[in-house]
């Protein structure tokens, strides 16, 4: 890590305040315990494992910390059945825009699978209009920016793939601003759904995947080759295409390369990495590698709910176990705005005049000591 000239350590209140920028968030994954239980009593939802908010809450982060992606979405089953309603998934957008606010979150875009969303009367349109609608109120609510993407799954068929970049592409000029691949790589290989990456690049179209979670290197390569992904959703193996012996770099292999040297960007989600067994702890995962060789990293949150956590939490990750200074995470923060799926002009805005000034003070207020 770069050495810091900060007088002061980075305390809670200054990470909180320090702007933020998330790109890999889960709507399934990001809501309250007292509003699963909220929608679930309202919807007669009688399968839940608690009926108090904080062992809830409990319950969702102890199941997820099991080192197995698998076990890690078995929760996934209670949030998406409370999310049937497009008053729920209004009010789960809505208050995901809220909590971001409140620790200085200046952009976001947080992914689902609307099919997931049509269990009783709901259509794909109704289900992407109530988030929308969500969304927008938070942005009037609380200054906050966002986009909406569409998740297509891997063990679902081509055809439904298909079907949902098509109903990405209907909502581009409408608040949907990208396409993704989410779900188990191993046995899903990405390639099987190049139809629906190939209207969604015809349409001009940006594309993130999940690759690199919990396969190796050649699932990065077809998300990026076959899918034309403009980012890498975890890409933690990335780090299997680079040889390092005794804390040396000796080989980058050619995709390793290839990232660094064509700026794509990587959605780390450092907590959520650990949960799902995507790395076996905290100081094994490779972001301090790839901050300090200038691969255009960013922090996430994944999961909210699952993994018990917040940007700020992230942000004291990289503190605490990659030594990470303010420059740091003024770094991540921008190459975030920078890779965002939203208007350009619109991206220097933010940049321009909500993170850099907030930085520059910070900085100025960690020198004075």
């Amino acid at each position: 890590m770069p050495s810091s000239t900060q007088k002061q350590p980075l305390s809670d209140d200054i990470l909180t305040r320090a702007p933020k920028v998330l790109l890999h968030e889960h709507l399934d994954g990001c809501l309250r315990p007292a509003t699963v239980l909220d929608l679930a009593a309202k919807m007669g939802y009688e399968e839940l494992p608690e009926s108090d908010p904080d062992r809830l809450g409990k319950w969702f982060f102890e199941g997820a910390d099991k080192g197995s992606l698998p076990q890690y979405l078995e929760g996934f089953r209670h949030t998406i059945a409370v999310m049937q309603t497009a008053e729920a998934l209004e009010r789960v957008a809505y208050e995901l825009a809220e909590d971001l606010a409140a620790e200085n979150c200046v952009y976001f875009e947080v992914r689902f699978a609307p099919v997931f969303h049509t269990a009783e009367d709901l259509g794909l349109d109704a289900v992407m209009g109530a988030v929308l609608k969500g969304l927008e109120r938070g942005k009037e609510d609380f200054g906050i920016e966002s986009g909406l993407i569409v998740c297509a799954m891997r063990n679902q068929s081509a055809e439904l793939s298909l079907k949902l970049a098509e109903l990405a592409v209907s909502w581009f000029d409408r608040g949907c601003c990208g396409f993704d691949l989410a779900g188990e790589e191993a046995g899903h290989p990405a390639k099987h759904h190049v139809n629906a990456f190939q209207l969604i690049k015809r349409s001009n179209g940006s594309i993130t995947v999940h690759a690199g979670e919990s396969f190796g290197p050649e699932s990065i390569w077809q998300a990026v080759q076959f899918c034309g992904a403009h980012r890498i959703g975890h890409g933690t193996h990335l780090i299997d295409d680079i040889a390092i012996y005794e804390g040396k770099v000796v080989k980058v292999g050619s995709l390793a390369t290839y990232l660094l040297d064509h700026r794509i960007p990587i959605e780390c989600c450092l907590q959520s990495n650990v949960h799902t067994g995507a790395v076996k702890s905290l100081e094994e995962h490779p972001f301090p590698y790839l901050l300090r060789e200038g691969y255009r990293v960013t922090l996430n949150t994944d999961n909210r709910l699952m993994s018990h956590t917040t940007m700020t939490k992230e942000f004291r990750v990289a503190v605490d176990t990659y030594g990470c200074d303010l420059k740091d995470l003024e770094r991540v923060t921008v190459n975030a705005m920078n890779a965002a799926f939203y208007p350009y002009a619109a991206r220097h805005r933010i940049i321009d005049e909500r993170i850099e000034p907030a930085y520059n003070a910070l900085h100025a207020e960690l020198s004075a000591g």
